[in-house]
């Protein structure tokens, strides 16, 4: 038998992975040996497994994680199940690298500034949006605006430049809400972004008109907007506002936007949120500073639906594998958003936090993160 087989000092050589890491993949059964001998535990492969260890080889220099690696050797022919997991990490390596290309530039911007004192005080930055698409987007993220005054960082909205568009970041720890603005002129060069304070916020919002998307907010008006050092100015239709912004560093939002679901949800907001209001919650610590607070368990039905656990009525009643459990306070201000008619949810584990996002607007969406309720399993 050993003269068909390779053996795993062969099989190194000539797939450039060294003995001890196949031992490792051997172990996460990603690349096992078609026969190991049981008196001297030595591995022996298939002339046909070699094209398998150079392809993990190239996998590896590429950096996709071992699941990853283990869909792709595993993918059944004509499923394109590799492909998938193929151009779902390309696409995390370009969003890191532009994050990265992002954060060198801000980087070569403050180390500039140390090594030329005098130039320390940073620059505006000016760009102009329309006044309807931006109350929209305070709507969407005003709800998770922190109030602890413990975390004064997160007492406002992120005023985000990033080419284009305009990001709005909201967040208290619990929960956290983005928006995009479409720019109509944008600044040419990067900048780290602005905390503007809650109450110049709604001054804002109010000053753009009640009741975004009712047609308050006038579709052809535009506001011009400047942020830079510790000013906040907003003018549009002859008025102005402006106020101090909030001098400190706002978390990185990007670590939990870059999450990949393993489930998406298609379906009725209506549905959801009656779901939601008439069905089973739990009384748990889950609110600010450990309130306790109602909690609603999301799950998947047999047939792949989203479904309230304990619900008699809504989309689905029965328990599934996957179960969630969130805020039901917070989850209800995610579903008013905007009032959508139809909603998409990704979950991609107990653990891991509930993404809420309305078809249509990619940059838009919410982000609960989730309870931990001892019998979930």
């Amino acid at each position: 038998m050993e003269s068909e087989l390779h053996s795993i000092g062969e099989l190194a050589r000539a797939s450039g992975l060294g003995v001890g890491t196949l031992r490792y993949y051997d172990g996460a059964e990603v690349l096992t040996p078609a026969w190991v001998d049981p008196q001297t535990g030595y591995r022996w492969y298939r002339p046909g497994q070699l094209a398998d260890a150079r392809l993990l080889a190239r996998l590896r220099r590429v950096g996709l994680p071992l699941a990853g690696i283990r869909a792709v050797l595993g993918a059944a022919p004509g499923s394109g199940t590799a492909a998938r997991v193929l151009d779902a990490h390309l696409r995390r390596l370009e969003e890191g690298l532009a994050d990265a290309r992002r954060e060198l530039s801000l980087i070569r911007v403050m180390t500039d500034q140390r090594e030329q004192p005098m130039t320390t005080t940073p620059a505006e930055v000016r760009f102009t949006v329309s006044a309807e698409e931006l109350a929209a987007a305070l709507d969407a993220v005003r709800f998770a605006v922190g109030g602890d005054p413990g975390t004064p960082a997160l007492a406002g909205v992120l005023f985000e430049p990033d080419g284009p568009v305009l990001r709005l970041v909201a967040t208290d720890r619990y929960r956290m809400a983005l928006a995009e603005v479409p720019a109509t002129t944008a600044p040419d060069r990067p900048d780290g972004g602005t905390i503007v304070p809650t109450a110049l916020v709604d001054a804002l919002r109010a000053l753009l008109g009640a009741g975004a998307g009712a047609g308050a907010a006038d579709a052809e008006a535009e506001v011009a907007l400047t942020l830079g050092g510790d000013l906040v100015r907003a003018e549009t239709g002859g008025h102005r506002i402006e106020g101090a912004a909030l001098d400190f560093d706002y978390p990185d939002h990007r670590v939990l936007t870059r999450l990949e679901p393993e489930h998406r949800i298609d379906l009725s907001a209506a549905e959801l949120r009656g779901a939601v209001e008439t069905g089973a919650t739990r009384t748990l610590p889950s609110g600010p500073n450990g309130a306790d607070c109602a909690v609603t368990v999301l799950t998947l039905t047999a047939d792949g639906r989203l479904a309230v656990a304990g619900a008699e009525s809504g989309p689905g009643s029965a328990s599934g594998d996957l179960r969630v459990a969130v805020n039901r306070d917070f989850l209800l201000d995610a579903l008013r958003v905007g009032r959508p008619e139809q909603l998409v949810l990704e979950l991609g584990g107990p653990i891991a936090p509930l993404a809420i996002r309305t078809p249509g607007r990619e940059g838009t969406f919410s982000l609960l993160m989730p309870v931990r309720v001892p019998d979930l399993g």
